[in-house]
């Protein structure tokens, strides 16, 4: 028998990929699959590429998530610390939410309704320190999808004195499934297809976060709506603070790291080379004409921006090899 796992939220996209990896994973053996109104219904019958996990959707409930060793919280924002305060402390949690993200409490009130919850342990493992807090923890947050893109490309450079943490400046775009599985009208096929929409232009809850792991100071963020399913490519820039090699920088910081690749001059990163991986592809340059830095970030947001994150970190807390169940190879075409 290997480690006890629960899904909340299992119905949703990330919980979707959550089962799918878990599923195929070495040493996780899925015992419930949560979720709300789809409790009773075969799991195969909401995520059809399921059709070889022979469970039921489980109604949500502190019971059935206190039973295990590990439960993942794949909740919209918000919904998550309510369930995690009635689990017991020996079962290790990892909220794919917003709830626990942010560890100053007017960041959460500027962002977000309802009360604060306090932070948990970051889930990003390539911050500095952070693999080893998080192998140590029994709670953590696993980052936001677009948090994960920006933080791995800019956090080295801040951190290395090379960029500015002032005047960073963000645009990025996702896949649909990064607005959940809830019927609305703009996520329809019709409207999606052959269009791309800006929205919560300068507002997005992603910020806060951003601020807080990078040490960037103030930020301009424009996410965007892609016509795909899946994938993040974000574009940071910041004014340079150094005459240091931004690419030199981002390289000495991944090097070794499983999941994280700094890809050959020349190579810019695409979503689809990351598609249904745990990996995130960066490529670092300057602009021409105005001499900012500029780092280009690709990853899946079911993936390295969610799903596969957690389980990376899933794997540290239970003292397993963070790479088991994950792969850094995309899928193509």
């Amino acid at each position: 028998m290997g480690v006890r796992v629960a899904v909340a939220g299992a119905s949703g996209y990330a919980g979707g990929e959550l089962l799918r990896l878990l599923a195929a994973h070495p040493q996780f053996d899925i015992v419930a699959a949560m979720a709300h109104t789809q409790a009773g219904v075969p799991v195969a019958s909401v995520h059809p590429n399921l059709v070889d996990l022979d469970l039921t959707f489980a109604a949500t409930s502190a019971d059935v998530a206190g039973a295990v060793d590990l439960v993942f919280l794949a909740l919209p924002h918000g919904e998550s610390a309510a369930l995690a305060r009635e689990l017991p402390e020996h079962v290790k949690v990892v909220d794919l939410g917003a709830d626990h993200r942010l560890t100053d409490p007017a960041a959460w009130g500027a962002y977000y309704p309802g009360p604060y919850a306090g932070a948990w342990t970051y889930g990003l493992p390539e911050l500095p320190g952070q693999r080893e807090r998080i192998a140590a923890s029994t709670r953590v947050a696993a980052t936001g999808c677009y948090a994960a893109a920006t933080i791995l490309a800019l956090a080295p450079l801040i951190a290395a004195g090379v960029a500015s943490p002032d005047d960073v400046v963000v645009v990025a775009s996702s896949g649909t499934t990064g607005a959940g599985r809830t019927l609305k009208p703009h996520l329809l096929a019709s409207e999606v297809g052959s269009d791309l929409s800006a929205y919560k232009v300068g507002v997005h809850q992603h910020t806060p976060e951003i601020k807080q792991a990078t040490g960037a100071r103030t930020l301009s963020f424009t996410p965007a709506l892609a016509p795909m399913p899946r994938g993040i490519l974000a574009t940071v820039t910041a004014r340079p603070a150094d005459s240091a090699d931004a690419r030199a920088v981002l390289q000495a910081a991944y090097a070794g790291e499983p999941f994280v690749r700094v890809l050959p001059e020349g190579m810019w990163p695409r979503t689809k080379a990351t598609l249904g991986s745990n990996a995130c592809h960066l490529q670092a340059g300057v602009d021409a004409d105005s001499g900012r830095l500029l780092v280009v970030s690709a990853l899946d947001n079911l993936g390295k921006g969610a799903a596969g994150q957690a389980v990376q970190c899933a794997n540290l807390m239970v003292g397993l090899p963070e790479t088991s169940g994950l792969s850094a190879v995309g899928v193509n075409p």
